[in-house]
């Protein structure tokens, strides 16, 4: 099968579990930077520290930046929800809920294809667990499943968006979300 083959039936794949757009790209396109990470260190999210794969747990910053770069290709989808008005906070939690839901479905689905090697990067951190084991002191529950960010791993999600030719922002009254699969073939 040709390699555009694969690639379109990887994009068609997840538009149909919902994705809004999808699209491969290759990995020297995507643009990383350190600094993603001193914005984690100032806790805007409130998980520094309190997940294991968020920062500093998810590990150094450079070596994920490398461990990125090892892949040959990524999946970029992103999932787009409306909301009532900009301060719809039910609305956000609602669709990263359904962006959660259909980033498991794609995992289940990219788990089918025979890749070399593959790793799966989130919005936002790993939603697995209701409560991180982190938090209670416990190693990580699940920890072949478990999501890192794609910011964790210093991905500049908007010039990612612009790789992939999509929007970053999708309109007034809605909320983005963005996931990826790195893989090599």
């Amino acid at each position: 099968m040709a390699i555009d083959d694969v690639f379109a039936r990887l994009e068609a794949l997840a538009t149909g579990l919902g994705a809004y757009r999808a699209k491969v790209i290759p990995v020297d396109r995507v643009e990383t930077d350190v600094s993603f990470r001193e914005l984690c260190a100032k806790n805007v999210c409130g998980n520094y520290g309190k997940c294991w794969t968020c920062p500093p747990d998810v590990g150094e910053i450079d070596a994920l930046i490398a461990k990125l770069r090892s892949f040959e290709y990524i999946l970029v989808y992103q999932y787009v929800g409306t909301l009532e008005d900009s301060f719809d906070f039910e609305g956000m939690m609602d669709a990263a809920l359904k962006h959660n839901e259909l980033t498991a479905a794609v995992r289940a689905a990219c788990e089918k294809e025979a890749f070399r090697d593959r790793l799966y990067l989130c919005a936002g951190g790993c939603r697995i667990c209701p409560v991180c084991a982190k938090k209670t002191g416990e190693p990580c529950r699940h920890p072949g499943e478990a999501l890192a960010s794609l910011e964790a791993y210093g991905v500049n999600v908007s010039r990612l968006a612009a790789a992939a030719d999509m929007k970053y922002i999708n309109g007034q009254n809605t909320v983005t979300y963005f996931s990826g699969v790195l893989f090599s073939i």
